[in-house]
């Protein structure tokens, strides 16, 4: 069963960064797990200064900036999964 939970969180990422664009979402607890939390804030404001740059260029890079956006979706997704698997030991 665990073989089908990346597949659709990550096709749940993609549909949510497609759609609306909306940023990642930070929901590790800090208090359980500090160093993943501090990763995850620090996606996120990856996150925002890629939308920036974006803004700053009138969104004409490439779809480098884009992609850079689609594999921090990636990146807040494994890192939420990191510390459900901590949470499981």
């Amino acid at each position: 069963m665990k073989h089908f939970v990346l597949p659709g969180l990550i096709v749940t990422g993609m549909l949510a960064w497609s759609v609306g664009g909306a940023d990642p979402v930070r929901d590790i607890n800090p208090a359980r797990h500090p160093n993943l939390a501090a990763a995850q804030r620090l996606s996120h404001q990856a996150w925002e200064k890629v939308t920036a740059a974006q803004g700053a260029n009138e969104w004409d890079l490439g779809g480098h900036a884009q992609k850079a956006k689609e594999l921090l979706d990636q990146v807040n997704i494994e890192l939420k999964m990191a510390a459900e698997a901590a949470n499981h030991r």
